[in-house]
């Protein structure tokens, strides 16, 4: 089964922020190699994709299997609610599909160490 792998962020008004997560997508799917069938970004708000049509883009171009990969720190509502209402669109639409949401960014047990790094410490 093919999987992709759709980065989520919460998108911005500012198209600087929403373009760095599209930078950010293009860097990740390189350093994926052959990992995934595809690797793209969708936005919870205020920028395109959505959620909802960044699966339904990820489904039609042939995966079977989609991780929506929350680009979050914390656990907020965005992160507990609404992520998770946006998957269940898809999910109520398309039944046969396998949509997984993986942890948010923040959980990752690699964030003290790169905080430490990213300080000079």
């Amino acid at each position: 089964m093919k999987t992709s792998l759709l980065l989520v962020a919460h998108g911005s008004r500012r198209a600087a922020s929403n373009d760095e997560v599209r930078r950010l997508t293009e860097a990740l799917a390189e350093r994926a190699g052959e990992r995934y069938h595809g690797v793209s970004c969708a936005f919870l708000e205020l920028a395109e994709p959505s959620i909802p049509d960044g699966v339904r883009a990820c489904l039609d171009a042939g995966a079977g299997e989609v991780v929506v990969l929350p680009f979050f720190l914390s656990a907020g509502r965005h992160v507990a609610e609404d992520i998770p209402g946006e998957v269940e669109k898809v999910r109520a639409e398309r039944p046969e599909a396998r949509i997984r949401i993986a942890p948010y960014l923040g959980a990752a047990d690699a964030i003290p160490a790169l905080l430490l790094e990213l300080a000079g410490h």
